[in-house]
């Protein structure tokens, strides 16, 4: 079917975007609105002894200062983590006490204290920089490491040792008695570099308060607006009816915009008191401090084989730096998400997690494209190749006899997960292939020539995608012609119009122009899980199937009454109810257009083909592939340049292949720029020294290759579409494919491991300390 699953129609938010016709927050102007500023912490650890607002309060234009102070008593609720886990010994987590604006205490560079409100922008950030704060500083504690050695400074009276979570996975008695056994043991300590999430556009929110029906609106970019609505009106300490969160076009989160921030809170306590809307947007500088972090962990991961090579148990113990405040999601990447990706597609039979997560003065760490799946993944093939390098075996044939066969499936992990479909074996070799393997050493004899080193990396994944949780499916047929999609998932970049309305098309033969889609409202939602864990194309499409199935059986009904005929004689293909057996019919849109136009119908019959359905979450899915990476290394600068990358995955049923195959470009690229360019450093006492473009390097077009898609997909058997999420996958096959690539590079040296970033410094001093 034209425009149906499967086919690779170009994106319909395109057009609107390229002409700059896109409506982000930033855009949007409420009559009336005033403008705010935020003042941050200077000092990444210290005590509050006093903020002088007089000289800021004396300036032209400024309305207002609120300082934590003013937000006591007013019943705003903390910002929540929501992720509940254990310490080993069953205590719970702690969760120290967030508020919107700090009072007290300082925790890090960046941490907002008081907010200007004023008439324009510019008077509202002038004025900001006049508060004076008399912070008495403290020693900081930056690293993870550090945060657990004795005497290190402590960040909260309540969390000693500054140890949020000890947590632990697995059954610690079987795993050490496969090591014991096992005929080698292959060790890695293994750094998850921290990562600034970057999107295109900074965040921003403008906050409005109805006084007549008590009723605040944030109009804010966002992951998913239901959700967020919910979080925002328990950090506002009302109930969910009170608050409507509105998101219109957004560039890029990554997983970052998905929070409750303290910006959001302030800005709405502003609004209620002031009668006005204030406006806050972000500044790049600003947003390198202000923003949630991503990543920052360091594990030791050990793999235990026995003499064939096959696979014993994993066992990874480390530390999550958390940041100054646990984020809603923070302890769950450096946890749940390592045991369960990094599992893979191998016959692992025993995995064992130990993580520490630790607060430190330092940025928020939060999801960040992938959320512990590409880490999990990264350690595992590290130590692959780390093991395949001890022990003599090759690469790729220690992978393969370790691969599930398609056989064995359903497979059941030892974290609780329990794998449906997939071909792993038909999917690496077809990747292999692909890369042309066997060609390689003409390529190595090539760049050696060339004076350049060459290496060559695998990265197989399979990552765990995020429960879909209930997700609505609204279609309805609107006055003018058109049909609009309502769904709580989110697009900010990844093109959710095309797919689901090719899903709509497929299912009920509406045409595809004549769709559209509505996500951002909260006021039209009765259900959303929102945008994240690559569960989208399996929530809001099942859901949208489950919906189109309703509309079906009201058609028929209204079909028959129409037809003049039995209601199990009414057949219903390719947009059409027909009576079976005759030629006698009627489409769906016309049907619509009649209901419309006042037919007048008896009282037990549906009056409208309209549905709003909530569909039930599914288990999770398994996206999987194999992606190759080759790359040249320049021994003079330490420069390395990705020479080739291949990747094959397994995704399911693909909707959309087009935007499938850009999702990976995107992800893949990410993978490289945490792999080779991006390096988020601090000093001693704290201060971000890496804060702006100058010194934080971002990958560009011009540093990554074209690249090789293929998919080799089996549909998933967890949900109706077939699909398997596709939105995280290209950082989980490209940071081992690269890594790998560049130890093997650097091999000729005795170089069994290389932290990221790979920077050319990083590499110039690996080579130049081996030479």
């Amino acid at each position: 079917m034209k425009f149906g699953v499967g086919q690779p129609v170009p994106r319909n938010e395109d057009p609107v975007l390229v002409r700059g016709e896109g409506r982000y927050t930033d855009d949007l102007f409420l009559e009336g609105q005033l403008y705010a500023a935020f003042v941050r912490s200077p000092h990444a650890h210290g005590l509050i002894r006093g903020i002088d607002m007089s000289a800021a309060t004396a300036m032209k234009g400024v309305v207002a200062i609120y300082t934590g102070d003013d937000l006591e008593g007013q019943g705003y609720g903390a910002l929540k983590c929501i992720v509940d886990l254990p310490n080993r010994d069953g205590t719970p987590i702690r969760k120290p006490v967030r508020k919107a604006l700090a009072t007290g205490k300082v925790r890090f560079v960046g941490d907002p204290v008081a907010m200007v409100v004023a008439r324009t922008a510019v008077q509202a950030r002038d004025a900001a920089e006049a508060v004076s704060l008399d912070i008495e500083i403290l020693p900081a504690v930056i690293s993870g490491e550090d945060a657990l050695a004795p005497g290190a400074p402590q960040l909260y009276d309540d969390v000693p040792g500054n140890l949020i979570l000890d947590y632990h996975f697995g059954d610690a008695e079987k795993v050490a008695a496969a090591f014991a056994g096992a005929a080698h043991v292959t060790k890695l300590r293994i750094v998850n570099n921290r990562i600034v999430v970057n999107p295109i556009e900074p965040r921003a929110a403008i906050g409005t308060h109805d006084r007549k029906t008590g009723r605040y609106t944030l109009h804010a970019p966002s992951q998913g607006a239901f959700g967020m609505r919910n979080n925002l009106a328990a950090a506002m300490g009302v109930p969910q009816e009170r608050m409507r969160l509105v998101t219109g076009h957004v560039g890029g989160s990554f997983g970052m915009k998905s929070a409750v921030f303290p910006e959001y809170v302030v800005l709405l306590h502003a609004a209620r008191l002031l009668k006005k809307p204030v406006k806050w947007t972000d500044q790049r500088s600003e947003s390198f401090v202000s923003d949630h972090h991503g990543r920052d962990m360091v594990f030791e991961a050990e793999l235990a084989l026995d003499a064939r090579g096959r696979f014993l148990a994993t066992r990874f113990s480390g530390i999550g730096n958390m940041g100054g405040y646990l984020s809603p999601v923070g302890p769950m990447m450096a946890t749940l998400n390592i045991g369960k990706n990094s599992i893979g597609m191998y016959r692992t039979p025993l995995v064992e997690v130990q993580t520490r997560c630790v607060v430190t003065n330092t940025v928020p760490i939060a999801a960040y494209r992938g959320a512990g799946r590409p880490e999990g993944n990264y350690f595992m093939e590290r130590l692959i190749d780390a093991a395949a390098g001890e022990t003599g075996i090759d690469r790729a044939a220690l992978r393969r006899r370790n691969l599930i066969a398609p056989q064995q499936l359903p497979w059941a992990t030892p974290v609780g997960t329990l794998y449906d479909s997939g071909d792993f074996p038909a999917l690496f070799n077809q990747a292999l292939e692909a890369a042309d393997w066997k060609g390689y050493r003409a390529r190595l004899r090539d760049s050696r020539k060339a004076g350049r080193l060459r290496g060559r990396g695998i990265g197989c994944y399979l990552e765990v995608t995020a429960p879909p949780s209930n997700e609505m499916g609204g279609i309805h047929f609107e006055p003018d012609g058109t049909v609009t999609i309502v769904t709580g998932t989110l697009d900010y970049g990844q093109g959710h119009w095309t797919p689901f309305a090719q899903v709509l098309t497929s299912q009920l033969g509406v045409p595809f122009e004549a769709i559209r889609l509505v996500q951002g409202d909260s006021d039209r939602l009765i259900a959303g899980g929102g945008t994240g864990g690559s569960k989208s194309i399996m929530a809001s499409g099942s859901a949208i199937i489950e919906a189109s199935d309703l509309v079906i059986e009201k058609g028929k009904v209204l079909a028959a009454h129409i037809l003049e005929a039995g209601v199990a004689d009414i057949e219903f293909a390719r947009g059409r109810f027909t009576i079976a057996g005759t030629d006698r019919s009627i489409g769906i849109m016309d049907l619509a257009e009649r209901l419309r136009g006042g037919a007048t119908l008896p009282r037990e019959l549906p009056q409208t083909l309209d549905v709003d359905h909530v569909f039930k979450a599914a288990p999770s899915a398994y996206p999987n592939g194999c992606h190759i990476a080759e790359v040249e290394i320049d021994p003079e600068t330490g420069r390395i340049e990705i020479a080739r990358y291949v990747m094959v995955n397994d995704f399911g049923t693909l909707v959309n292949p087009m935007i499938v195959e850009g999702q990976l470009h995107g992800g893949v690229v990410q993978g490289i720029g945490q792999a080779i360019y991006e390096m988020t450093s601090y000093d001693e006492s704290g201060q971000l020294m890496t804060g702006s473009y100058m010194d934080y390097a971002m990958p560009r077009a011009a540093d990554v290759p074209f690249f090789s898609f293929a998919s080799q997909g089996v549909p998933a058997k967890t949900n109706r579409v077939g699909a398997k999420g596709c939105g995280e996958a290209g950082c989980a096959g490209s940071l081992p494919s690269v890594m790998n690539a560049v130890v093997d590079a650097l091999s000729p040296y005795g170089v069994r491991h290389v932290d990221m970033p790979a920077t050319p410094q990083a590499i110039w001093r690996i080579i130049r300390a081996r030479s």
